[in-house]
């Protein structure tokens, strides 16, 4: 399946998103003292004996239900700009899996939190982050 679907330009609602995964970074940080990385707070509530799973399975929870919300409210769904090859997309997620292990962290808490906390470490992680991406991109809309 060719990859050339373009995400349409919405300043307004990109500048809302925006806003919103700072203040949840933020409110995150400030309640529980922890960095608001998605890779993080998922993995942590997995077992569910530690005494904090119950923020992690909430802050989840909103992830899950934040499109439903929105078709709701607008009566259209999100629309997605990826492709619809569930193998592509299930390798994909496991060179994230891979990635987000390797580089401990995600680029919720590498590129939101680490930035806004001047972590080294983790311009080092976004920088790569972006590489790849890159590089992802070029090989795949101009040389497959």
């Amino acid at each position: 399946m060719p990859l050339d679907t373009v995400t349409p330009f919405t300043p307004l609602a990109s500048t809302l998103g925006g806003v919103m995964i700072g203040l949840s970074a933020v409110l995150v940080m400030a309640l529980f003292g922890r960095i608001a990385g998605i890779s993080g707070i998922t993995t942590g509530a997995l077992p569910m004996r530690r005494d904090d799973w119950d923020w992690r399975l909430a802050f989840i929870a909103g992830l899950i239900a934040a499109p439903l919300v929105v078709l709701a409210v607008t009566g259209s769904p999100v629309r997605q700009t990826v492709p619809g090859d569930l193998v592509a997309m299930a390798l994909a997620g496991v060179l994230v899996g891979f990635g987000t292990v390797m580089g401990s962290g995600c680029t919720s808490g590498h590129g939101v939190c680490g930035l806004a906390r001047l972590s080294p470490r983790s311009l080092v992680a976004v920088l790569t982050f972006v590489a790849t991406a890159f590089v992802t991109v070029l090989v795949l809309r101009h040389i497959v």
